[in-house]
């Protein structure tokens, strides 16, 4: 039986009182939407999905035209040692991404509204490592001590000839022609293009041939940088595993530490993106404060008959 587009009854399961069809129904099926500076992300919980989704069910969600359309899933919380909740973050394609500022920000203010948290600091482990969040009072403004940026080749990581070293203003050749480079983590692999004029346009046209550059072992995202003035930047962005998009909270923490380590910018910096603005604090030994929104979609059920 069908009501509203939604399947009540999963095969096999005839034999269950109704309630109990609807609740077997919804537990692997239950997703809540947001999106921080139209970067949107489902939040699958756990409680109502006890396993993850496998790679291919990643991609059938995410669709935009065969499944609810997201930019990726958040996985949790989940309970780890060393953090108040786990989270694991799934990109559009499949695979598994180390940190996500945008999904951190929604998922602290999914457990906001699931009143799992107040307005007191908590920690979350992702496997980019261990962050601080805090939501403020009425929910919209978030902020999250994302760790210490490295320029260390090892750590990003980058095959580069010769010894480990930092990835500073060095070459790199793309679509036959020399581009300068700065490469950078912050849990997950960044590639920082400083450029005087950029565009959507030239991020769809640079940001796959470097997202998948054999220097780059395990990937990385793609920042295309423009210098506005000591407290401003902006930045076009190509994210690995889910192509351009409008907003970025890890591309806009390390645009803006590269941004310090050229000179150009001072400790606080606003980064101006499509989607909108991010506050960044780029502190003296590259730790970073990221402070932005995150908005509230709807709660979204999925049918079964989308994953066939």
């Amino acid at each position: 039986m069908a009501r509203h587009g939604v399947k009540l009854a999963m095969p096999g399961e005839a034999s269950l009182p109704q309630p109990m069809r609807l609740a077997a129904f919804y537990s692997i099926m239950r997703f809540w939407k947001y999106h921080a500076l139209g970067n949107d992300y489902l939040v699958l919980d756990p409680a109502d999905a006890p396993r993850a989704p496998s790679p291919a069910k990643v991609v059938r969600i995410c669709h935009r035209h065969f499944g609810l359309g997201s930019d990726g899933i958040l996985y949790g919380p989940s309970k780890v040692k060393g953090a108040d909740f786990g989270l694991r973050i799934f990109n559009p394609d499949g695979s598994e991404a180390e940190k996500s500022g945008n999904g951190l920000r929604i998922f602290a203010r999914y457990l906001r509204d699931r009143k799992r948290v107040k307005e007191k600091p908590f920690t979350v482990h992702t496997p980019g490592g261990v962050v601080s969040c805090a939501v403020a009072k009425g929910g919209r403004k978030i902020t999250v001590e994302m760790g210490r940026v490295s320029f260390q080749s090892r750590d990003i990581p980058v095959n580069l000839p010769g010894p480990a070293h930092e990835v500073v203003d060095e070459q790199i050749d793309v679509a036959g022609a020399p581009y300068r480079f700065y490469a950078a983590t912050v849990g997950n692999p960044h590639c920082v293009l400083p450029l005087n004029e950029i565009s959507p346009d030239l991020a769809r046209r640079l940001g796959p041939v470097l997202e998948t550059h054999p220097w780059f072992p395990n990937r990385t995202n793609v920042q295309l940088l423009k210098i506005l003035d000591r407290n401003n930047i902006q930045i076009e962005i190509w994210e690995r595993g889910a192509g351009y998009t409008l907003a970025s909270g890890s591309s806009s923490s390390a645009a803006a530490a590269v941004a310090r380590k050229m000179g150009a910018c001072d400790e606080h910096i606003t980064v101006h993106m499509p989607g909108g603005k991010l506050q960044i604090r780029v502190a003296d030994d590259y730790a970073i404060t990221m402070t932005g929104p995150a908005t509230r979609v709807g709660e979204y059920r999925l049918d079964d008959e989308a994953m066939k």
